[in-house]
């Protein structure tokens, strides 16, 4: 993007052990990068983290293999290697597997699946269910879900927290793959 575009604009990066490719669910452990932040933020952002406790001691052993993971030469590189490249091909497949299926379904579209364990289809809500779901004082996207969760059981999380584009109605939520019977499972995401 440029040295101008990167000198000027405020940038927050956050990773943590749970949501990376490693998912140790969990462990509680993370960290932040931030770039270009006004120093009167900085400040605030400072006292706010300076007021937390830490994270457990296992949380942050796993964030130190997150960000200091085996190099080449040493005893447990070619195992971390295997396990890594198993773990995202597991994900890449179960990824495509989500988008497939949920394209299938009339007045749903999910883009293709970039990274984590999470979709964010688009639903198609016709008007006359909007105007019901207004009557209710609810966003359609939360209508929708609920109405889901009461008919189906399905729980997912309504796209309208995330800041979603005005006129467009999301859903979120987590898929994994079933232990059980090597098929795939859509569990709620609870933010």
């Amino acid at each position: 993007m440029g040295p101008d575009y990167c000198n000027n604009v405020e940038l927050a990066s956050f990773h943590s052990t749970s949501k990376g490719y490693m998912g140790e669910c969990g462990y509680r452990g993370g960290y932040m990068e931030v770039v270009n932040l006004h120093p009167d933020i900085k400040g605030q952002l400072v006292k706010l983290l300076s007021v937390r406790l830490c994270p457990p001691v296992s949380g942050q052993a796993a964030m130190d293999i997150v960000v200091n993971p085996p190099v080449l030469g040493e005893e447990s590189y070619a195992q971390f290697i295997k396990e890594k490249e198993s773990v995202l091909s597991n994900l890449a497949k179960k990824a495509k597997l989500t988008e497939d299926m949920f394209n299938q379904v009339t007045g749903i579209h999910c883009n293709p699946l970039q990274g984590a364990m999470y979709a964010f289809p688009q639903i198609f809500i016709p008007s006359k269910a909007i105007e019901v779901a207004k009557a209710h004082k609810m966003a359609p996207d939360m209508f929708y879900c609920m109405k889901l969760l009461e008919e189906t059981g399905i729980c997912v999380v309504p796209g309208s927290g995330f800041g979603q584009r005005e006129g467009t109605y999301h859903f979120s939520c987590a898929f994994v793959e079933s232990e059980a019977d090597g098929g795939l499972s859509v569990f709620l995401y609870d933010g």
